[in-house]
Formats: structure tokens, sequence, C-alpha cells
């Protein structure tokens, strides 16, 4: 082997220590969003939580981090990825200490909160950085193949990991674990991460970035709110009001201001809007999903949180072996369409198995064809919406494309889970008459067939948007 060959081999292998320190950084930001909702009771219990200050540990986080993302994102575009992702994941471990040695309700909800602010810059510099690492086209589709199977991951895993650590040591673990990962991405990101430097023209619009914060805010408390009280609820219907004006205020704000927090061309590409279009609606279904599953499995067939946790990890792994291993390879060949509407197809196939569901239906015949018909699906679509997204990007605008990613997987992600769950609720309370477990299922089966829609309308909207090339 020549120096030359040797020294490029040297250089991919530690690109691809890069990636899995990236990748490391964005799964605990990923694993919070659900290893702390099966530690719940347990914190409940020992802090002396209100059912209230309950919901609050769920909400804290999802707020902070959706309302946040665009500024992080911009911020990221400002100081360097690397600053960005090490201040961002220290700042998350400090956080999860914080929330593990916490002594009462205002102490865990404010460390939620915490946790929510740093992940918002934290994951915005992750996947930028992913697509700085890998320049080649073909190499980059691998790697934001892989990147794609820890998103879809994510929520799986966190149900388990949390299922593990509050059976086996205590609830506080699922925050403290966060402690030691943080501790070694800082620590080795000098050593395999770039550091692509910040863009001193890049400038924080203080009037954008309050616009966008609060109107983000009162869209994530909004849908948040929606799965308790109801889409009909007056608070709700303020919250989403607010919501329109604040984000309308930031676009028209966009359009005239000479450093948008978001440059319009990044959301006025058709081909990026169909692929965010394609991760949210895939968010949507997939933790709604979720969502479903975990009630079946523990309310009507009587699985422990642990085993209904691990029941649900084949459908993850065969997403994050078809993003990992066949969505990237074959992007660069087929194109993003291709991939995408086959992908939602097959989603939608897998999510129309649970509408079958009946208070009878076991594991292999009800719920494990469902998961490896959506698990296949999911994989398709979310290599390439991710790839599409950030094809052709400015450096100077990388920061702000991936927080668009990471935002249409929030907010996917929190309204399926609304929407998901006032569907079941309303669908439950009509079956006078039937019994309880009767009553629980219809109300699941109903909310797969709103998770086939989301998937559906995926495919509508984004299957003819993402032709041609992206513009940078």
């Amino acid at each position: 082997m020549t120096g030359t060959t040797a020294s490029t081999a040297e250089t991919g292998h530690r690109r691809w220590w890069g990636f899995a320190l990236a990748g490391a950084a964005q799964l605990m930001v990923l694993l919070d969003t659900t290893i702390v909702n099966i530690a719940l009771p347990w914190a409940q219990r020992d802090l002396g939580l209100s059912d209230a200050d309950r919901q609050w540990v769920v909400t804290a986080y999802m707020l902070a981090f959706g309302s946040l993302l665009l500024l992080g994102g911009r911020i990221s575009d400002a100081l360097g990825r690397r600053p960005s992702l090490v201040v961002g994941v220290l700042g998350f471990g400090a956080a999860s200490a914080a929330g593990g040695a916490a002594v009462d309700a205002g102490m865990l909800i404010t460390a939620r909160a915490a946790q929510g602010a740093f992940a918002a810059l934290l994951a915005p510099s992750t996947m930028a950085l992913v697509a700085a690492l890998f320049v080649d086209p073909r190499e980059r589709a691998k790697a934001l193949g892989r990147f794609s199977a820890v998103v879809g991951a994510g929520g799986a895993l966190g149900l388990v990991a949390g299922g593990l650590l509050t059976g086996y040591l205590d609830w506080r673990w699922c925050l403290y674990v966060n402690v030691p990962v943080a501790v070694l991405v800082a620590a080795l990101a000098p050593a395999l991460l770039p550091n692509p430097a910040g863009h001193s023209g890049v400038r924080l619009d203080l009037v954008s970035a309050a616009l966008a914060t609060t109107g983000m805010a009162a869209l994530v408390w909004g849908v948040d709110e929606a799965s308790t009280r109801g889409w009909g609820s007056p608070v709700v219907a303020g919250l989403l009001a607010t919501a329109i004006v604040l984000l309308t205020g930031f676009a028209v704000r966009q359009a005239r201001t000479r450093d948008p927090l978001l440059p319009p061309h990044i959301v006025t590409d058709r081909r990026r809007v169909g692929a965010f279009c394609a991760v949210a609606l895939t968010m949507a279904a997939m933790f709604g999903t979720m969502l479903v599953l975990t009630y079946q499995l523990q309310g009507v067939m009587g699985y422990s949180p642990l085993r209904a946790g691990l029941a649900m990890l084949p459908g993850s792994a065969l997403a994050m072996l078809i993003s990992s291993q066949v969505s990237g390879r074959l992007l660069p060949r087929l194109g993003a369409r291709r991939l995408v509407v086959p992908g939602m197809l097959l989603t939608a196939c897998g999510l129309g198995w649970l509408t079958l569901l009946n208070p009878h239906s076991t594991y292999l015949s009800g719920i494990l064809p469902a998961q490896l018909l959506f698990g296949l699906g999911t994989g398709l679509v979310m290599t390439p919406s991710i790839g599409t997204a950030l094809a052709g990007v400015a450096p100077r605008d990388a920061g702000a494309t991936s927080a668009v990613v990471s935002t249409a997987q929030q907010i996917g992600g929190t309204t399926g889970i609304a929407l998901m769950n006032t569907a079941a609720a309303a669908a439950s309370a009509t079956c006078s008459g039937a019994s309880p477990i009767t009553a629980q299922v219809h109300g699941h089966t109903v909310a797969a067939m709103w998770a086939v829609g989301f998937v559906l309308a995926g495919a509508v909207v984004a299957g003819p948007l993402l032709g041609g090339r992206p513009r940078s």
C-alpha cells in the first residue's frame, strides 16, 4: 500500500469514527424523547409530583427543544459546528445530572427544559457535521443512511433503555446515563470531528429569533395540550392562533431582513419542501404508532414496560438495517422519489395491518407483521429525505437547514402523538356498552387509520415535489 493510499484509508477510518461520535450525540438527544416516559410513575411517587407536574416533565423538554431549534441552527452557522456541538453536549450532560439529582418537581422540570434547550443547539450541529465529514456523494449517502437509522431507532431504544434502567437501577439513571456519554463526546470531538469555521457574515436577528421561538413554543405547547384537553379546547385554539400569528410575522420578516434566521431559499426549494413533508408526516405516523403499540402491548396484552419496549424493537431494527445498508446505496442511482413514495406506501400497509387489531390479537399475528412492514417502509423514506434536504446547501446555511429537518421531526412527532391520542380516546368513548378492553382496542385501530392517513398524505404531497436538483 502506498503512503497516499494508507493516508486516505486512515482519513476514511477517522471520518467514520467521527460519524460514530456525532451519531452518539444525536442518539442521546433522541433517547430522551421517550426514555423518561417509562420512569415517570417512579419519579412521580419519589418526588410527590402531581399529574400536571408529571405531564410537564415531558412537555418542558419538547417545548424547549422544538421552539429553539431554528435559533440553535443559526447559532451553529455563526459559531461553527464543533464548538456548538461541544457546548450543546456539555450543557445537555449538566442538565441531565441536575435532573437526576432533582429533589422536587420544579428542579426536575427546569432540568428537562434545559435539556431541550441544549438539544436544540446540539441536534442541528450533529447533522451538519455529518454532511461536512462526507463530501463524496456516495459516501455521504451511505453516512446519511446510517444517520437516518439512528434517528429512526431513537424512540424505540429509549423505551427499552428506560425499562432497563428503571427496572434494574433507579429512575434517576434515565437521566444520569447521559453524563458519561456527554463527557466522552466532548473529550473526543477535537480529535475526531472537523472544525468548519463559523461564518462571520451570519448575524443573529433578535427580532426574528423572538418571533420564531415564541411562535414555535406556542405551536408545540398547543399541540401537546390538545392530547389532554382536546382540539376544541379554547386554550388549544388560543395557543395555535398565537402560533399562526407569530410564525406568519416571522415568515414576513425573513423575506425582508438582510440577515434572515431562516434563509427563504431553504424552504422555497420544492425538493426540500418535499423532503421536509416526508420527514414530518413519517415521524407523525411513527411516534403516534409507538404510542398505540405501547398501549396495546401493556394495556391489552399485559406486557411489562421492558417487555413492551423489547417487543417494538424488530420494526426499529429493520428500519435501521434498510436505512444504513440499502437506502444510502440506492439513493445515488434511483433518486429520492423512487425510494420515498414506495417507502411511504409500504409504511401505510404496515400501519393498515394495525387497523385489524382485536382484543384477542397475538403479537406474532397482529403486531410483528405490521412492524416489519412499516420498518421496511420508513427505512426507505428517511435516508433519501434527509439526504435531499441537505443536498446542495451552502456551508453558511447548513446549520439552519439541519434545524429545519430536526424541527420537522419534532413537530411531526408531537402532532402525531396528539392527534392519534385524541382520535383513540374519542373512538373509545363511542363504544358504549362494550367492555373496556374492546373499547380500548377500537380506539387503537382508529388511531392506526389516522397514521395511515398521515403517510398517504405524505406520499401524495412529497412525491411530486421530489424531482430535480435542490438549489444551493
